[in-house]
């Protein structure tokens, strides 16, 4: 006979618990046992029980349990599990973190990480066969859109597996900041309805609420061609400048500025001289928003760069040359006020829709989404890649889901208020698809294709790529723990099959793209976890928080444009930038969606903090330590440099980053 210590402990969240009674068996290499006990699982609560075992069970293999119901099934979040045998010095752990539903048996193997070649027992082999079978029914493949990366199959959020849905605290919360938002822009349209809506102070009337103290500051300066710079190194969509290798092709000057073609091709001789191209958006179709047409535009940016560290911008083409106006016109900062400030409003409704279809939706919710649903389909939970990658798929699925049927879908946001809906927007998904190369995901790479390393006024570009040093530290620790050497990476089946699903099947044959279909070292896996991490986490964080920020002031990156892009500079007028700018009813929904989607969720979790313990050994809780530790020390100097800037860049703040893509 042994004495058993059982540990149950049950999730922390809305209706986590259970009025259904448990039953549980251990089973071990020698023998299995039910135990004696009635359990009824209180949310967030930890029951402990000391059983008497007649017979010794041997080393532990499963913990396995069934909820019985008579009339309700009362579903349980498990969050994990421990025994401590007769005799041992340790606690043998059993991961669960998912709802209990149903009266099916549920097998929880001993939580220690393994590869499938490492399975002494065979009956982990069977397990985890079997256990990919069943996930490879639930978790399937479906096309949003032609050209577009594969997405779950889930035409709502009801129809997700149970495991990929919100907790209740996270769905309520959603919900109803959905309702408030939706409220307080009621309360805004009611309170400009006898308003004018002729000059760009009349933006004050609905710029209250809820907003951040760098949007106060955005409301104050948005004209200053400073702050217009610095938007592209550190703003809300920082991934589009590069510095320049020549002047653009589709830039022509025309008779008459000389001089500005030598000062261009001395900023470009001295490595001074930045662009932006937002050629992507060249004949995209625009929307009609309630009859009438939207308009768009595909504007250059040429920038140069000062001593300072300062970026300001030298001139801006609207509209790529084309047979019906070979010589677009080009706008400078000596023009005058109100032509310049319609050319920078131009540019900065562009990038608005490269930010939130190509940089955000695209580069960081459709492709974590893509490594979320090719990890449930082919890495069981023994793996250690799928121990290390679930805390950063956390959501993923619904959110996206949830973006498909309320943001970009037929009659959703997009269609309501931004010049790209209506159709355009999956059109230029499409074209930004073919812009999506593994190096484009990788900081390191795309940083230095882009130019932008060593710039000491680039913060995102610093802190962007001081997180994937620290990520890729974690990723090798825990990868060298169960792969030796690069044979045992090549011999995986089902890291290999993991792999191939994403390049070949996710992502649409992106292997034509850089991406992988294989991976032959360490080395080779360890970039491509931490491209995996750092897209879900970081490079969202830079992507999203934003938002809350540069968007509020709607002028400074108007979702739409109500007026075609000026041709000559004599005839813009106050009337000509208030008639392009969003009307009344569009800019109040586009401030209550992006405070909706940039603010910081009350059930948020940091990069590197979450508290499931997926991971048992020792070895591997000492990796993810250190990881916690390098990103403290991390956050300590940003804050520090933070604190000698008059705009502190926050966003890659590791406070601040979330660990998975749930917003």
């Amino acid at each position: 006979m042994g004495r058993y210590c059982v540990r149950v402990a049950t999730g922390a969240w809305l209706f986590s618990g259970s009025h259904n009674r448990v039953q549980l068996w251990l089973v071990g290499a020698r023998g299995d046992a039910e135990l004696e006990l009635q359990l009824r699982p209180a949310r967030g609560q930890e029951e402990e029980f000391d059983l008497d075992i007649p017979k010794d069970l041997g080393p532990l293999q499963f913990v396995k349990l069934c909820k019985h119901h008579s009339l309700v099934d009362d579903a349980w979040f498990c969050d994990l599990i421990t025994v401590r045998g007769p005799g041992a010095s340790e606690e043998a752990a059993f991961p669960c973190y998912q709802w209990v539903q149903g009266q099916g048996v549920l097998s929880l193997p001993e939580g220690t990480a393994r590869l499938a070649g490492d399975n002494a027992l065979d009956v982990f082999q069977k397990h985890r066969e079997k256990e990919l079978k069943e996930r490879q029914k639930l978790y399937c493949w479906d096309t949003w859109k032609e050209g577009l990366p594969l997405t779950i199959a889930a035409g709502c959020q009801d129809d997700l597996p149970p495991n990929m849905r919100f907790h209740e605290d996270k769905r309520l919360d959603f919900e109803w900041a959905l309702k408030a938002g939706a409220l307080e822009m009621v309360l805004k349209r009611i309170y400009t309805l006898l308003s004018s809506w002729n000059h760009l102070e009349d933006f004050d009337q609905i710029f209250w609420g809820q907003k951040s103290i760098l949007a106060e500051k955005v409301h104050q300066c948005w004209q200053d061609d400073e702050l217009f710079g610095y938007q592209f190194l550190n703003g809300a969509n920082p991934m589009l400048l590069r510095r320049s290798a020549c002047l653009p092709s589709r830039l022509v000057l025309p008779p008459g500025m000389e001089a500005l073609r030598a000062q261009l091709e001395r900023e470009l001789q001295n490595g001074s001289l930045f662009e932006a191209d937002f050629i992507l958006l060249d004949g995209i179709p625009t929307n009609v928003i309630r009859g009438e047409k939207q308009y768009l535009a595909a504007p250059l940016v040429l920038l140069k760069m000062e001593p300072n560290g300062k970026l300001l911008p030298m001139l801006i083409q609207i509209q790529p040359p084309g047979p019906s106006s070979p010589t677009s016109p080009l706008f400078l900062p000596s023009d005058p006020p109100l032509a310049w400030l319609l050319a920078k409003v131009w540019v900065r409704n562009s990038d608005f829709q490269l930010h939130q279809l190509q940089y955000h939706l695209l580069n960081t919710h459709l492709v974590a989404e893509v490594m979320a649903v090719a990890t449930m389909r082919c890495l069981p939970g023994l793996h250690p890649v799928f121990k290390l990658l679930i805390p950063h798929i956390r959501y993923t699925m619904e959110i996206n889901t949830r973006a498909r049927t309320q943001l970009i879908s037929e009659g959703g946001i997009f269609d309501k208020v931004v010049s790209t809906g209506g159709g355009g927007h999956v059109q230029l998904l499409r074209r930004a698809m073919a812009q999506l190369t593994y190096r484009s995901l990788c900081p390191p790479d795309d940083l230095a294709d882009r130019g932008l390393l060593g710039i000491p006024s680039a913060l995102y570009a610093h802190d962007a790529l001081r997180l994937w040093g620290i990520i890729a530290q974690y990723v090798e620790g825990i990868v060298h723990l169960f792969y030796h050497r690069d044979d045992i990476v090549r011999g995986d089946s089902e890291l290999q099959a993991w792999c191939r699903e994403i390049t070949e099947v996710g992502l649409c044959h992106a292997q034509e793209r850089g991406f992988p279909i294989s991976f032959q070292s360490r080395k080779q896996l360890c970039h491509f976890l931490t491209m995996c991490i750092f897209t879900c986490t970081a490079q969202h964080g830079a992507i999203n928080q934003g938002q809350l920020d540069w968007y509020a002031w709607v002028p400074n990156a108007p979702c739409t444009m109500r007026m075609p892009p000026p041709t000559t500079k004599e005839e813009v007028k106050m009337a000509t930038v208030m008639g392009s700018l969003p009307d009344v009813r569009q800019a109040c929904l586009q401030m209550t969606i992006t405070w909706h989607l940039g603010r910081r969720q009350p059930d948020m979790v940091p990069l590197g903090h979450h508290k499931e313990k997926y991971f048992s050994s020792p070895k591997a809780k000492a990796v993810l330590n250190q990881f916690q530790t390098d990103l403290e020390n991390l956050e300590r100097e940003i804050t520090a440099r933070n604190e000698q800037l008059d705009l502190p860049y926050d966003y890659l703040k590791p406070s601040r980053i979330e660990n998975s893509v749930t917003i």
